[in-house]
């Protein structure tokens, strides 16, 4: 028998929900303030125990609600060669003049104690 297209949707919708569960538990947040843009936590894993820690630093901090915000925290990986397992002190690194549009950016580098040079880009 053929699935309806009701069926179809309502099995999508469910397995987008499963994902964003999923996601939800995995990915950290960030708990910040909306007025100052201080972070106020990081690294809190799971969007309730975010949403509780949130309310607890609002009570603590003497906060409204609208001060207090938090969100997913994307920016948790450092920067630099991660491929390599360590990162790039800035004055190190070497910026060319010519724009890669590719990368909507610089090409970007760095030489090593040895003279070797490793392209991060």
């Amino acid at each position: 028998m053929a699935r309806s297209k009701v069926e179809i949707v309502r099995e999508a919708f469910r397995r987008a929900r499963e994902w964003q569960d999923l996601m939800e538990g995995l990915t950290p947040f960030l708990i910040y303030r909306a007025d100052t843009g201080a972070v106020l936590a990081r690294g809190i894993s799971g969007y309730e125990a975010a949403k509780d820690k949130a309310n607890a630093l609002r009570k603590d901090h003497g906060l409204k609600w609208d001060q207090v915000k938090f969100r997913a925290d994307r920016g948790a990986k450092s920067s630099g060669a991660s491929s390599f397992g360590h990162s790039i002190p800035k004055s190190r690194m070497d910026v060319s003049r010519r724009y890669n549009p590719s990368k909507r950016g610089r090409f970007r580098g760095y030489y090593d104690k040895d003279g070797n040079y490793h392209d991060i880009d």
